[in-house]
């Protein structure tokens, strides 16, 4: 091996010991820095920054007009004996669990009708995928208020049928699902999504299922499925971590209230109202970061079930 490394101009270094740069290996690796010094620059200020000063404000009094008074752990021990920020975590949850699953559902439905092929399927995708760029727009949200309003597009057509409509948004039985409609509708991301993953199952699985005499529901569940889950579970992850920050839609909705009886109530917005309705930057700050630790849990629990569900085809 010696001589092998001699003829090769090859010397091996000792054990522990950096080899020290050439002066071309040097000078790319400054310009390598140099290339990645403004996003290392934005992380410092627009990212780690803003969280170090969020972090150090959930431990303070902070009213936007008075330097912040050392607090200790009083914010998080308020969240305990305040109904409000326990209300609308119950509301979040529960937008959280019913329209992520239906939203997904729905993105995979279309998925499996657009992949078996058909003319102009280019500007289906572009069609289906516009809701999700627009969805979570002030425009929208307005849009969707006179749709589900007592006068509103639901209620005319509920009238055709000799069926007496409602104020969807404002009773609060109904309210929130008008929000998780909304979400429901923003499926065209997942669906390009599971639109691409099922353009990547090789096609032969299906001949051969097809030579056995499966049928397209069996098929489905011992070939698409199985071989979809790595897709699945990535739309899920990026979903949930979505539908918990949820806050335009509950804003415009709700006119900024989270009413009616706090049914909108999201937490993301009733740490708006903390922050800059009451002014009580501190407590919206502990509130951020419990957010933060919430969507955090839910990802852990997600990659750690994933060792069960999601079939990687290595």
């Amino acid at each position: 091996m010696s001589a092998l490394n001699e003829m090769s101009g090859l010397k091996k270094e000792p054990r522990g010991k950096k080899r020290k740069l050439t002066a071309a290996e040097r000078k790319e690796e400054l310009v390598s820095y140099l290339f990645l010094a403004p996003w290392l620059v934005g992380l410092a200020i627009i990212t780690i920054g803003p969280m170090a000063a969020s972090l150090y404000l959930s431990f303070t009094d902070y009213n936007l007009l008075q330097p912040p008074e050392w607090t200790g752990l009083d914010n998080y021990l308020r969240m305990f004996e305040d109904t409000r920020l326990q209300n609308s975590l119950g509301v979040t949850f529960l937008y959280v669990f019913v329209s992520v699953p239906l939203q997904l559902i729905a993105a995979l439905a279309l998925a499996l009708i657009l992949d078996r092929g058909m003319r102009g399927l280019s500007f289906y995708r572009s069609v289906y995928y516009l809701p999700s760029l627009l969805g979570g727009s002030v425009a929208i949200a307005v849009l969707w208020r006179q749709i589900f309003g007592t006068s509103g597009l639901i209620n005319q057509l509920l009238a055709l049928v000799g069926i007496e409509g409602m104020g969807w948004i404002a009773d609060p039985s109904t309210a929130l699902g008008t929000l998780m409609v909304l979400n429901v509708w923003t499926f065209g991301a997942p669906m390009v999504i599971f639109l691409a993953g099922l353009r990547q199952i090789p096609t032969m699985y299906y001949e051969a299922a097809a030579m056995d005499g499966a049928s397209k529901v069996r098929q489905f569940t011992t070939i698409t499925a199985p071989l979809l889950t790595p897709i699945i579970f990535f739309n899920l992850v990026l979903q949930i971590i979505g539908a918990f920050q949820s806050f335009t839609q509950a804003f415009v909705v709700s006119g900024g209230t989270g009413g009616p009886a706090d049914s909108t109530m999201f937490f993301t917005l009733y740490l708006y109202q903390q922050g800059f309705g009451n002014f009580n930057m501190g407590y919206a700050s502990a509130m951020a970061w419990l957010l933060l630790l919430i969507i955090a849990a839910f990802t852990f629990i997600n990659f750690i079930a994933s060792k069960w569900w999601v079939f990687y085809d290595d």
